[in-house]
């Protein structure tokens, strides 16, 4: 597999050239609290190449201390960014980094004890195709 990714502000791009090893969607405690959402969703692979395209100098690593948790985010507009793990021999490239669609399915839901409680059953939760209008404090 060869992708192509980008940042947000588009300072950082980058190629992967291999094939993944799993694509998981992490409701860990660290993930949900650096993501700012539900989940990560993250690709990982054990042998591929990361080639920064451009921007590499302005690619940031957080390492949280006492864990294995760590994120690297262009220090422009904290993107997240592919990550190497040495320690574990794995690159993780964030799966909304990714310039194409993949058409691969995550392999699983994982720390699923560590889950948000408000994201349980949300087939429920209406489905819109853009912001919806919501009610401020004035209009009541």
């Amino acid at each position: 597999m060869e992708q192509k990714g980008s940042c947000l502000c588009g300072t950082i791009n980058f190629e992967i050239e291999g094939d993944f090893g799993g694509f998981f969607l992490c409701h860990c405690s660290y993930c949900r609290k650096d993501t700012g959402s539900a989940h990560a969703a993250n690709l990982f692979f054990a042998s591929a190449k990361l080639e920064w395209l451009s921007g590499a100098e302005q690619v940031k690593t957080f390492k949280l201390a006492g864990t294995r948790h760590s994120k690297s985010f262009c220090n422009q507009c904290g993107s997240a960014v592919p990550r190497e793990d040495p320690e574990i021999g794995l690159l993780a490239v964030p799966a909304g980094s990714l310039d194409r669609p993949i058409d691969v399915r995550p392999n699983a839901h994982i720390f699923m004890a560590s889950k948000a409680e408000w994201d349980r059953e949300l087939e429920t939760v209406p489905k819109v195709d853009k912001l919806p209008q919501v009610a401020s404090a004035d209009s009541e």
